[in-house]
């Protein structure tokens, strides 16, 4: 869970078996035997560390991680159902959705916004996925939250935003299936506006109908109606879920809605064509939320240079080319592009010695990961438009040389680091050991209450279950790392980091044009 310092609680509570899944995230598994790789067919990023991986053996492998709800065919010896009665004090059915990081609790907030950056990755990289076999496993992950986000959104100005209370959740150290306080909800309605939660969700809820649109039309129709409601709910009642509801700014606390009204509107346009979108992107809106002095970064809190590379995509592939107001998310975009390239004339100083964008000591990989992701989509816009050159000052750089970035970016995640140590649970010689997540700690066969299971917390053995795929918070500024199941501030992973790491490894696979319409596919 993200204090406003960004402490983030729980990542993957349970593995889902089968194509009932959550949260995705694709490991890079390191071949023993057979390191051939397949000419052609595999982008040289995958020689990590003098490495080669053969991508047609699924060494990109997706791994299912669910945190809430019943589970079907359970292969994961140490998880199992929890959350069963979730919403049930409103009647509702909010079973589903995920437990954000290491503890028991639901944050829309974070949860949307993993859905939005997973159903973005499908779409644009869907095919990447295929090739390893694993793209309606992903399908199946982000309607598990959709599905949950639905249910969360029982009538057009009201929407569940949270489940469970963070300060009893806090006094227990126990696994989810073991929950024994109460699980009261928060919701925002028009007496208490959450432009930006709802917004968030407006844009889960569009970008998840585009990859369900041809398999199930009906399910896809839900979603749009659902995503218009939230967006003329955000729209026209506005303010920040965390003015309307102080208590909850201890967590995941927004820093303002403007950034979401963008990102929503722009996910509309794409999912629809209704050109009011449009005109909401480059109008009076768009000059108030929009116009910001330098780069933004990426993330569950700020949305806006998200946006600015989507919307490029209809400047650079068409679909709106031609309207003014583009150009200026764009230009935007391009500023974010020339400030990741490490020798650009305007490459941020924000990076660690090594080359990692650093922004926060708190889940400090979450803004390297994110940047890398932006990088990536925009360098296959470049490529398919047929752009020649990105201009940073007087210097003029490729696209090839934005998914050079964003390979440094998975590399050094992955081990390439003077800590010599994978941030990706389960991969490579080295990883954390010592991850804050309560249900990875605590043995399967214990039996704890609240408070008992404390002793789990502070143990000095490692973790006796791999929460396999997740990825930590990171290293410090210096790139030191302490392996410790009480710095939470390093050891804890959480969702939407693996909605982030699943783009961009999956933009990673291979060489290929993305769809020039993201309602073609």
């Amino acid at each position: 869970m993200a204090k406003s310092r960004r402490c983030l609680w729980c990542i993957l509570s349970m593995i889902v078996p089968g194509a009932i899944a959550i949260a995705v995230v694709f490991i890079v598994k390191k071949k023993m035997d057979n390191t051939k790789l397949s000419e052609g067919s595999v982008d040289d990023n995958l020689f990590f560390k003098g490495l080669s991986f053969e991508i047609s053996d699924i060494d990109l492998e997706v791994l299912f991680v669910v945190v809430a709800g019943k589970l079907v065919d359970d292969v994961i010896s140490w998880r199992g159902d929890s959350g069963l009665k979730d919403g049930s004090v409103a009647d509702l059915d909010l079973s589903k959705g995920m437990y954000d990081a290491g503890d028991n609790l639901k944050f829309g907030f974070p949860m949307a916004f993993t859905a939005t950056v997973l159903s973005w990755a499908i779409l644009e990289y869907g095919n990447h996925m295929e090739h390893v076999n694993h793209l309606e496993y992903a399908k199946g992950s982000l309607r598990w939250i959709t599905d949950f986000l639905i249910n969360a959104h029982p009538s057009e100005n009201v929407l569940y935003i949270q489940v469970g209370d963070p300060e009893e959740d806090h006094k227990c150290w126990q696994k989810p299936e073991n929950m024994t306080e109460k699980r009261p909800l928060k919701r925002v309605n028009k007496s208490l506006p959450g432009s930006d939660v709802a917004a968030e969700t407006a844009a889960a809820m569009a970008s998840a109908s585009l990859v369900f649109k041809k398999a199930d039309s009906t399910y896809s129709s839900t979603l749009l109606k659902h995503a218009k409601q939230l967006f003329t709910f955000a729209n026209k009642h506005k303010g920040s879920y965390t003015e309307s509801l102080p208590e909850l700014a201890e967590y995941y606390n927004s820093t303002g809605y403007g950034d979401e009204l963008i990102w929503g509107a722009s996910w509309l346009y794409h999912a629809t064509g209704d050109k009011s979108y449009l005109e909401y992107l480059t109008g009076e809106d768009a000059e108030t939320y929009a116009d910001v002095e330098g780069p933004t970064w990426f993330s569950w809190d700020n949305k806006l240079a998200g946006a600015q590379v989507l919307l490029s995509r209809l400047s650079m592939l068409g679909g709106a080319s031609g309207i003014s107001g583009l150009k200026d998310y764009k230009k935007g975009a391009e500023d974010l592009m020339c400030a990741l390239l490490p020798d650009s004339p305007s490459a941020t100083s924000s990076r660690t010695e090594r080359g990692l964008i650093w922004i926060s000591e708190w889940d400090s990989l979450q803004h390297p990961v994110g940047s890398a992701f932006l990088a990536a989509l925009y360098s296959d816009y470049m490529r398919t438009s047929n752009s020649d050159k990105l201009s940073c000052g007087d210097e003029s750089y490729d696209h090839s040389d934005l998914r050079n970035f964003a390979k440094s970016q998975a590399k050094y995640v992955l081990g390439d680091n003077p800590m010599e140590i994978s941030y990706l649970v389960g991969y490579g010689k080295k990883y954390p050991k010592f991850v804050h997540h309560r249900g990875a700690s605590i043995p399967a066969d214990a039996k704890t209450g609240c408070s008992d299971g404390f002793k789990w917390l502070t143990s000095k053995k490692p973790n006796p279950n791999v929460a396999m795929g997740a990825m930590v918070g990171g290293p410090f500024k210096n790139e030191s790392f302490i392996d410790s199941r009480n710095n939470s501030m390093q050891t804890e992973p959480t969702t939407y980091n693996s909605a982030l790491l699943v783009g961009l490894l999956s933009s990673l696979v291979t060489n290929s044009d993305v769809v020039k319409s993201l309602r073609a596919k």
